[in-house]
């Protein structure tokens, strides 16, 4: 008589166990899709995630405050944390030390997977591109997701993010691609300046570890350069003004203190890379954590280190948050993009660099060709009328528009005198309040 009943309870129990905790049920971000929530330890757990930007499922291990179910209403800041070339979302966890070294913190930290040569990157895919998609994952479906799902504050102000080799590549591109984003970004031994050994990067990064062939990732770099370019932190470097910096090397010399005294001939790559940003950061006058440490070679020790040392700066920062820059400038390949609430799309003939410079309430000034569509912040009164003066070769107009109902202007702007052509030009836009 009591079989009927045993048979019940223990399907329930099954249910129980497989369905992931209730923090981890909301879905945002594309509609990526939790597919399993296993907690490894009281706070480290691993998650799998169906993502459409990748047209697979993915998993990431999500590190919660000791005291996390405790405070039902407090928002904890986020860190993002990526790993390297050949390694995967439990780097951190498995070699870092990292669940330790954060027992203390009130601090929410997300590892998500980035493939083992993926680049942290939507693939050109020899001109078809499509997935993966590891860009929109990270950026456009899995921080909506964390914020959605998690106890998390959903601002600049409350993220972070940071990285090792190929990971620190991914901290500092997605910084300079999204300054808007992130609070503040850190390199250990990054591959920071593609520019200096692309035929490293894409004949044994790319494809001896995604098992594709060369130019897969950013196309080829002798006739696509301006991807390749368009993903690198040396050349956003003017993007990441405003953002916390912080850039951790070794030499590659041996005898470092970490690793026995052996020599690196991969840290020593990265040291050039990162050796070569910060010159560059240091002529733009933008402020950032240097650490040179001498002798060291491409290992754990100093990744753990390095982290260590980051933590403290980061969690002062959440603690008092510097604010965005006001007036921004942006610098961008893309043929649109956002940044600030401003979104911008191009019609234009060439592939290359287009600069908003100065972008305030009262104007900016737009640098690229063709034409490009406009749309502002919510900065402006729906009930006003605005005055906007367009002044550059080939286009001196003015024309009087309104906001939409949300207080943001568009508004077309003629860049080049013939947008036909491949004809970069600079453009000065004024906006005035009328009455």
């Amino acid at each position: 008589m009591y079989r009927p009943l045993f048979k019940w309870l223990a399907a329930f129990l099954i249910v129980l166990v497989i369905l992931p905790p209730l923090h981890t049920q909301a879905e945002g971000g594309e509609h990526l899709r939790v597919v399993s929530d296993t907690a490894l330890t009281e706070r480290l757990h691993e998650i799998v995630l169906d993502s459409p930007a990748l047209g697979k499922q993915t998993p990431l291990r999500v590190l919660l405050p000791k005291d996390y179910d405790e405070h039902a209403k407090k928002k904890y800041p986020v860190l993002y944390m990526l790993h390297g070339c050949c390694g995967d979302y439990k780097s951190w966890t498995v070699a870092g030390d990292i669940e330790n070294m954060t027992k203390d913190l009130p601090l929410v930290i997300v590892m998500p997977d980035a493939g083992r040569g993926g680049s942290y990157s939507n693939w050109y895919n020899n001109g078809s591109y499509g997935k993966p998609q590891w860009e929109d994952y990270h950026i456009k479906e899995l921080i909506p997701w964390v914020e959605q799902a998690y106890q998390v504050k959903n601002t600049r102000e409350g993220r972070a993010i940071a990285g090792l080799s190929m990971g620190g590549f991914g901290s500092l591109s997605y910084a300079a691609r999204h300054p808007d984003l992130f609070l503040a970004a850190a390199s250990f031994s990054g591959v920071i300046n593609t520019n200096l050994d692309p035929v490293f990067l894409d004949k044994t990064i790319f494809q001896n570890q995604e098992n594709v062939p060369p130019g897969t990732v950013w196309g080829d770099r002798e006739t696509h350069e301006i991807i390749w370019r368009s993903h690198n932190p040396w050349d956003l470097a003017e993007n990441l003004d405003g953002v916390n910096l912080s850039i951790y090397t070794g030499t590659g010399e041996a005898g470092g203190p970490l690793d026995g005294g052996v020599a690196s001939s991969v840290e020593e790559i990265c040291y050039s890379m990162s050796t070569s940003l910060h010159n560059r950061l240091e002529q733009l006058n933008i402020s950032h954590e240097w650490n040179s440490y001498g002798p060291g070679s491409h290992t754990w020790g100093y990744w753990k280190r390095d982290l260590e040392q980051t933590l403290p700066r980061f969690m002062t920062l959440f603690a008092h948050p510097t604010k965005a820059p006001m007036p921004f400038s942006y610098k961008s390949a893309e043929t649109s993009f956002s940044i600030y609430g401003w979104s911008v799309q191009f019609n234009r003939v060439a592939e290359e660099f287009a600069e908003l410079q100065q972008v305030s309430k009262n104007g900016f000034t737009i640098t690229g060709s063709g034409t490009a569509e406009m749309k502002t912040a919510a900065w402006y009164n729906p009930h006003k009328r605005y005055l906007v003066k367009m002044h550059g070769k080939g286009n001196h107009q003015t024309i009087i528009i309104k906001p939409d109902r949300n207080g943001k202007l568009k508004f077309d702007v003629k860049i080049s005198a013939d947008p036909s052509k491949q004809e970069k030009n600079t453009i000065e836009v004024i906006i005035r309040k009328l009455g």
